[in-house]
Protein backbone atom coordinates (compact mmCIF):
# COMPACT_ATOMS: atom_id res chain seq x y z
CA UNK A 1 0.00 0.00 0.00
CA UNK A 2 3.01 2.43 0.74
CA UNK A 3 4.59 2.08 -2.66
CA UNK A 4 0.98 2.82 -4.27
CA UNK A 5 0.15 5.76 -2.04
CA UNK A 6 4.31 6.69 -3.21
CA UNK A 7 3.56 6.75 -6.80
CA UNK A 8 -0.60 8.00 -6.61
CA UNK A 9 1.21 10.99 -4.74
CA UNK A 10 3.82 11.50 -7.21
CA UNK A 11 1.79 11.03 -10.67
CA UNK A 12 -0.82 13.64 -9.49
CA UNK A 13 1.66 16.03 -8.74
CA UNK A 14 2.83 15.97 -11.80
CA UNK A 15 -0.48 16.10 -13.47
CA UNK A 16 -0.99 19.00 -11.20
CA UNK A 17 2.36 20.76 -12.30
CA UNK A 18 1.47 20.22 -16.02
CA UNK A 19 -2.21 21.28 -15.67
CA UNK A 20 -1.21 24.35 -13.51
CA UNK A 21 1.16 25.16 -16.58
CA UNK A 22 -1.50 25.02 -19.00
CA UNK A 23 -4.10 27.21 -16.80
CA UNK A 24 -1.28 29.61 -16.79
CA UNK A 25 -0.43 29.99 -20.79
CA UNK A 26 -4.23 29.70 -21.07
CA UNK A 27 -4.47 32.64 -18.60
CA UNK A 28 -2.43 34.64 -20.17
CA UNK A 29 -3.29 33.83 -23.84
CA UNK A 30 -6.94 34.61 -22.26
CA UNK A 31 -6.10 38.05 -21.53
CA UNK A 32 -4.73 38.72 -25.35
CA UNK A 33 -8.19 39.21 -26.50
CA UNK A 34 -7.32 36.98 -29.71
CA UNK A 35 -8.43 33.48 -30.31
CA UNK A 36 -5.33 30.97 -29.18
CA UNK A 37 -4.59 27.77 -30.43
CA UNK A 38 -6.90 28.18 -33.13
CA UNK A 39 -9.50 28.83 -29.76
CA UNK A 40 -11.79 31.67 -29.79
CA UNK A 41 -11.61 33.77 -26.43
CA UNK A 42 -14.82 32.44 -25.11
CA UNK A 43 -13.17 28.63 -25.93
CA UNK A 44 -10.02 29.50 -24.09
CA UNK A 45 -11.64 30.65 -20.68
CA UNK A 46 -13.53 27.99 -20.30
CA UNK A 47 -10.65 25.77 -20.91
CA UNK A 48 -8.65 27.91 -18.34
CA UNK A 49 -11.31 27.60 -16.00
CA UNK A 50 -11.76 23.46 -16.39
CA UNK A 51 -8.27 23.03 -16.09
CA UNK A 52 -7.90 25.17 -13.37
CA UNK A 53 -10.74 23.16 -11.78
CA UNK A 54 -9.03 20.03 -12.56
CA UNK A 55 -5.35 21.25 -11.59
CA UNK A 56 -6.97 21.94 -8.36
CA UNK A 57 -8.59 18.32 -8.24
CA UNK A 58 -5.24 16.56 -9.18
CA UNK A 59 -3.31 18.93 -5.94
CA UNK A 60 -5.89 18.07 -3.87
CA UNK A 61 -5.24 13.99 -4.61
CA UNK A 62 -1.47 14.65 -4.44
CA UNK A 63 -1.66 16.58 -1.12
CA UNK A 64 -4.10 13.84 0.71
CA UNK A 65 -2.09 11.26 -0.75
CA UNK A 66 1.15 12.67 1.14
CA UNK A 67 -1.21 12.63 3.83
CA UNK A 68 -1.00 9.16 4.69
CA UNK A 69 2.09 8.22 3.19
CA UNK A 70 4.31 7.14 6.08
CA UNK A 71 7.15 8.45 4.02
CA UNK A 72 6.55 11.81 3.97
CA UNK A 73 5.28 12.12 7.50
CA UNK A 74 2.94 15.06 7.33
CA UNK A 75 0.51 16.29 9.09
CA UNK A 76 -2.39 18.55 8.66
CA UNK A 77 -0.31 21.28 10.12
CA UNK A 78 2.11 20.92 7.64
CA UNK A 79 0.02 21.18 5.12
CA UNK A 80 -0.85 24.53 5.39
CA UNK A 81 1.90 26.24 7.27
CA UNK A 82 4.97 26.29 5.49
CA UNK A 83 8.55 25.39 5.70
CA UNK A 84 7.53 23.23 8.98
CA UNK A 85 7.47 19.54 7.65
CA UNK A 86 10.40 17.45 9.23
CA UNK A 87 10.97 15.84 5.07
CA UNK A 88 13.30 18.58 2.95
CA UNK A 89 11.38 21.40 4.78
CA UNK A 90 12.37 24.17 2.24
CA UNK A 91 11.15 22.73 -1.00
CA UNK A 92 8.12 20.84 0.80
CA UNK A 93 7.33 24.71 2.04
CA UNK A 94 7.94 26.18 -1.29
CA UNK A 95 4.94 23.79 -2.31
CA UNK A 96 2.62 24.84 0.66
CA UNK A 97 3.13 28.19 -0.18
CA UNK A 98 2.09 27.36 -3.62
CA UNK A 99 -1.07 25.26 -2.58
CA UNK A 100 -1.84 28.14 -0.12
CA UNK A 101 -1.64 30.52 -2.89
CA UNK A 102 -3.60 28.54 -5.43
CA UNK A 103 -6.36 28.12 -2.14
CA UNK A 104 -6.36 32.04 -1.80
CA UNK A 105 -7.45 31.94 -5.80
CA UNK A 106 -9.98 29.54 -6.04
CA UNK A 107 -11.44 30.79 -2.69
CA UNK A 108 -11.91 33.98 -4.47
CA UNK A 109 -12.77 32.81 -7.81
CA UNK A 110 -15.61 31.30 -5.92
CA UNK A 111 -16.71 34.37 -4.55
CA UNK A 112 -15.69 36.68 -7.40
CA UNK A 113 -19.26 38.60 -7.66
CA UNK A 114 -19.15 39.30 -3.98
CA UNK A 115 -16.06 40.42 -3.78
CA UNK A 116 -15.64 42.33 -7.07
CA UNK A 117 -13.56 42.40 -10.11
CA UNK A 118 -11.00 44.54 -9.13
CA UNK A 119 -10.12 42.43 -5.36
CA UNK A 120 -10.81 39.14 -7.48
CA UNK A 121 -7.73 40.42 -10.36
CA UNK A 122 -5.38 41.12 -7.10
CA UNK A 123 -5.50 37.90 -5.71
CA UNK A 124 -5.52 36.42 -9.08
CA UNK A 125 -1.76 38.06 -10.15
CA UNK A 126 -0.62 35.51 -7.38
CA UNK A 127 -0.82 32.71 -10.21
CA UNK A 128 2.20 34.32 -11.31
CA UNK A 129 4.23 33.66 -8.17
CA UNK A 130 2.36 30.04 -7.26
CA UNK A 131 3.64 28.58 -10.47
CA UNK A 132 7.32 29.10 -10.51
CA UNK A 133 7.35 27.90 -6.53
CA UNK A 134 4.87 24.71 -7.52
CA UNK A 135 7.98 24.14 -10.25
CA UNK A 136 10.74 24.73 -7.57
CA UNK A 137 8.79 22.22 -5.27
CA UNK A 138 8.67 19.32 -8.02
CA UNK A 139 11.87 20.12 -8.51
CA UNK A 140 13.41 19.98 -5.35
CA UNK A 141 10.78 17.71 -2.78
CA UNK A 142 10.39 14.77 -4.85
CA UNK A 143 12.37 12.03 -5.49
CA UNK A 144 12.72 11.82 -8.73
CA UNK A 145 14.48 15.14 -9.39
CA UNK A 146 17.33 13.55 -11.49
CA UNK A 147 14.60 11.91 -13.64
CA UNK A 148 14.93 12.58 -17.41
CA UNK A 149 11.11 12.12 -17.46
CA UNK A 150 10.73 14.76 -14.95
CA UNK A 151 13.21 16.93 -16.25
CA UNK A 152 12.00 16.77 -19.55
CA UNK A 153 8.44 17.73 -18.11
CA UNK A 154 9.79 20.70 -15.70
CA UNK A 155 11.22 22.10 -19.24
CA UNK A 156 8.54 21.68 -21.39
CA UNK A 157 6.13 23.43 -18.67
CA UNK A 158 8.71 26.16 -18.02
CA UNK A 159 8.98 27.45 -21.62
CA UNK A 160 5.59 27.05 -22.72
CA UNK A 161 4.82 29.73 -19.56
CA UNK A 162 8.29 31.53 -20.71
CA UNK A 163 7.03 31.77 -23.91
CA UNK A 164 3.21 33.20 -22.98
CA UNK A 165 5.09 35.56 -20.58
CA UNK A 166 7.44 36.91 -23.35
CA UNK A 167 4.32 37.18 -25.37
CA UNK A 168 2.54 39.10 -22.66
CA UNK A 169 4.90 41.49 -22.33
CA UNK A 170 5.81 41.96 -25.79
CA UNK A 171 4.33 44.48 -28.14
CA UNK A 172 2.41 42.08 -29.81
CA UNK A 173 -0.16 41.30 -27.37
CA UNK A 174 -3.14 42.99 -27.84
CA UNK A 175 -4.94 43.08 -24.34
CA UNK A 176 -8.56 42.69 -24.10
CA UNK A 177 -8.83 45.44 -21.75
CA UNK A 178 -7.75 47.60 -24.42
CA UNK A 179 -10.15 46.23 -26.98
CA UNK A 180 -12.82 46.98 -24.76
CA UNK A 181 -11.64 50.59 -24.09
CA UNK A 182 -11.17 51.30 -27.86
CA UNK A 183 -15.02 50.65 -27.79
Amino acid sequence: MTDALWYLGRGTGTVAMILLSVVVVLGIGGRSGRAVFGLPRFAVTIVHRNAALLSVVFLAIHVVTLLFDPYAQLNLASLVIPFTTAYRPLWMGLGIVASDLVIAIVVTSLLRHRIGVRAWQAVHWLAYLSWPLAMAHSIGAGTDEHQAWLLIIVAACGLAVAAAGVWRLSGRFLEYVRLERAR
